[in-house]
């Protein structure tokens, strides 16, 4: 018990140490846009489209990867192309609304690579799963073999994507 009101404390000083790191103006909004748009672009392009010099601007950025408000870069892939058509959204109600409940769906959950994002989420149910397989034939599979083999899952809400007009994790 002590170790975790220790370690709470610990986790809030660390918190307020990364909020004091960052810096929030309008250099660093405009910088974060940007990669956000396009993660590579060349540090003299992105000095010169802000109005910065590129050693300030490659420091600015640096303080933002240091402080964790840049958590890391990563390539956007084609679902389609990598074979998984088929994407939908699945709600997931646990028999209890225990902690030891949620950390075992959660370690179960986690082997699963058809499952992109898993958020835990209020509502009618625990947990919202993004989940991308090649077609309904493997998603039912996966329905099958994975969700409903984990003991903790007593309902399972399934939302078929049919289009994606906006999708800005592109």
């Amino acid at each position: 018990m002590i170790y975790d009101r220790i370690f709470a404390r610990i986790q809030l000083i660390y918190s307020l140490l990364r909020q004091q790191m960052f810096k929030k103006d309008n250099y660093n909004d405009i910088i974060l846009r940007e990669l956000k748009i396009n993660g590579r672009i060349a540090n003299s392009e992105l000095a010169e489209k802000i109005g910065l010099s590129p050693s300030a601007c490659l420091r600015r950025v640096q303080e933002l990867e240091h402080s964790g408000v840049i958590k890391g870069y990563r390539a956007v892939l084609d679902t389609e192309l990598m074979g998984n058509s088929f994407i939908a959204y699945v709600g997931i109600g646990l028999n209890e609304h225990s902690i030891e409940s949620q950390l075992a769906f959660e370690h179960a959950i986690k082997p699963a690579t058809e499952v992109k994002e898993c958020h835990n989420v209020t509502g009618s149910f625990e947990y919202l799963l993004r989940i991308e397989t090649k077609d309904i034939k493997s998603f039912k599979a996966f329905h099958a073999d994975v969700l409903g083999s984990i003991p903790q899952v007593s309902a399972i809400t399934t939302h078929v994507v049919m289009d994606s007009p906006k999708d800005e994790r592109i």
